[in-house]
Formats: structure tokens, C-alpha cells, sequence
């Protein structure tokens, strides 16, 4: 059985008000340093087979159909 992650995010031009929302709110809880904060969505997919190109390329078809808007996210695709 293959494992495999997709990774969405928001595109950089895209606002980020829960990410701006939890920058601004980290100074307040003692974590300084962290300029910037962008928040997107993990999926683990388990798929038939063994964890190869194929698998990866079921993984991708699915994040583009299903799993994330290529008009406002990109998306990662990696075998764990």
C-alpha cells in the first residue's frame, strides 16, 4: 500500500487572512521573529500498490480534480 501526501497552498498573491491573523497573534504569545505565516492543507492519501510514479501521478490527478483550486492553490505531491 502506497502512502502519499498533498500539500495545498495558497498561491503567493493570494491573500492569507488566516495566516496574517495568526502572525499578528504570535508576538502576543511570546514567539517573536516570525515575520510571515501561511496556512494551507495536508491530506494523506492510501492507495493501492506500491509507492511509485504511478501512485504519484493518481495522487496528482486527484489534488487537481478534487483536492485543491488550481486557480487560487498550488500543490506538492511526495510519497512518505
Amino acid at each position: 500500500m502506497a502512502r502519499v501526501v498533498v500539500d495545498v497552498m495558497l498561491k503567493p498573491e493570494i491573500l492569507d487572512p488566516q495566516g496574517q491573523a495568526i502572525a499578528r497573534k504570535l508576538p502576543q504569545l511570546g514567539f517573536e521573529g516570525v515575520p510571515a505565516v501561511r496556512q494551507g492543507k495536508r491530506f494523506e492519501l492510501e492507495l493501492d500498490g506500491p509507492a511509485d510514479e504511478a501512485a504519484l501521478e493518481r495522487a496528482r490527478k486527484i489534488a487537481e480534480t478534487l483536492l485543491a483550486n488550481p486557480v487560487i492553490e498550488t500543490f506538492e505531491v511526495h510519497a512518505l
